[in-house]
């Protein structure tokens, strides 16, 4: 019997939009995937006219090509085993021209508002001031591109600037023969002050850390580190964790490297992985500090009770989750907490859905590519949501597992273990979802059956 399929639009061309339109094209379903920029790619854009690209002239991934390959889509051999932002970006075009997803991209043309209409289905008002009507939405606006500040006492007479604006020595500010302060201790904090540390530069750089990070190599022996990390979903994690905590002699403790000892076990917050800054740091090229207590003119205050004169700041302290097409009393991310079932969907609206809102490790490509598969199926009606009570107590039970052991933290709110989540997904939800679906019937897209001629039309 045929069945109705749904219109739908997704927000974005990033990793996520674009493996979701790999899934909806494969099951047939028709679909506009709205984008912001010229281009696709969001975060590994580099240079992306829209703003939402995080990468600097020098990034690398910090997950090996052997973790982040699509499974349909394989890297190419010639690859490095840590690809640079230029290579993963053509990745994502070699991606796109393959499957033929370039057709439904509407470029320039990203969705400035989304109202929910009473009876189901969207309002889509999108910036050519065009207004468009979808079934379903598919929210792929990536979650690293709104930059977080820190508020800090007191008021700074230097360059106050995040990561987000950092692109290489000379661009946004000449960063030579300057003291800088780099707050934060993630991937990114790690690589810029390695970068801006090079005696070359002239600069003095200062690394600040609020709670301290375990920092972990990129190779062990000649191996990238992550083909040898894996997780099991018969063993409970509280072992397979104790297990990992016995590598600290091999990672090494940042105290040691004059660091703040952290202030969590290893492995309950997401390590750096850094090969270059343990050797900074034991060359005194970067100077270790613990949290800032109070901005003061030129002065920065620290924990420790010792103050240093800088010129410019550096905040590397991550980013909020925004959703600007949305009304903030409709859904919000506050303290970038959202709660969705199987981090996709909103409990009661079940014709919106969420893709790549997680930070996976060891890797999020594969990670936005096993949701897709869910939402193709639940697109053209092979798989059905549970009651609304089962959701959210499966939600409160799955931040138990995945988020009950992390340091709480804006930072880890949406972590969690890509081999156990794609475990459960493919043996367990995905069967009881195509279960739902054949005994409670697949979902009913309103407008598909009301209204045809306008269901993803410029209205």
């Amino acid at each position: 019997m045929a069945r109705d399929l749904p219109t739908v639009a997704i927000i974005g061309a990033g990793i996520s939009g674009l493996t979701s339109a790999k899934q909806l094209k494969d099951y047939g379903v028709p679909y506009v995937c709205f984008e912001s920029s010229d281009r696709i790619g969001g975060n590994w854009a580099f240079g992306n006219p829209n703003g939402h690209s995080s990468a600097y002239r020098s990034l690398h991934i910090d997950t090996s090509k052997y973790r982040l390959s699509f499974r349909d889509f394989p890297m190419p051999d010639e690859y490095p085993d840590f690809p640079h932002h230029t290579q993963i970006k053509a990745y994502l075009d070699s991606y796109a021209e393959a499957f033929g997803l370039l057709e439904n991209i509407e470029f320039r043309n990203g969705v400035v508002h989304a109202e929910r209409l009473p009876d189901g289905g969207w309002e889509l008002t999108t910036q050519r001031g065009e207004t468009r009507r979808f079934d379903l939405l598919v929210v792929a606006n990536g979650h690293h591109w709104d930059p977080r500040m820190p508020d800090f006492p007191g008021e700074f007479n230097g360059i106050e600037m995040h990561v987000h604006s950092y692109i290489d020595p000379r661009t946004p500010y000449e960063f030579f023969d300057k003291r800088i302060l780099v707050v934060g201790l993630g991937n990114s904090a790690a690589d810029i002050a390695v970068e801006l540390s090079s005696k070359a530069l002239g600069n003095t750089l200062t690394l600040s850390t609020r709670s301290g990070a375990w920092i972990v190599p990129k190779y062990y022996g000649s191996v990238p580190a992550d083909k040898l990390y894996r997780t099991f979903p018969h063993i409970p994690l509280a072992w397979q964790r104790k297990v990992l905590q016995t590598m600290i002699p091999m990672v090494g403790r940042p105290e040691d490297f004059g660091l703040p000892k952290p202030n969590h076990k290893f492995f309950e917050a997401h390590p750096t992985q850094s090969v270059e800054l343990p050797f900074r740091l034991g060359a005194g090229d970067v100077i270790p500090k613990p949290n800032v207590t109070r901005l003061d003119g030129d002065t920065v205050h620290f924990e420790d009770g010792t103050q240093a004169d800088f010129d410019i700041i550096i905040y590397a302290t991550g980013y909020n989750i925004t959703f600007p097409f949305f009304d903030p009393d409709f859904i919000s991310a506050p303290d970038n907490k959202i709660d969705l079932y199987k981090r996709m969907f909103y409990p009661g609206i079940d014709d919106l859905i969420f893709h790549g809102f997680a930070q996976a490790t060891p890797t999020l490509f594969p990670f936005v590519e096993c949701q897709a598969r869910l939402i193709g199926a639940y697109a053209v009606g092979k798989y059905a949501l549970p009651p609304v009570d089962e959701m959210r107590a499966d939600i409160a039970a799955d931040d138990a597992h995945d988020r009950g052991h992390m340091q709480k933290s804006a930072r880890h709110t949406q972590q969690l273990d890509y081999f156990l989540y794609e475990h459960k997904m493919r043996t367990k939800e995905l069967p009881a979802g195509y279960e739902r679906a054949r005994t409670m019937g697949p979902p009913t897209w309103a407008h598909v059956a009301a209204e045809p001629e306008m269901a993803g039309e410029q209205a």
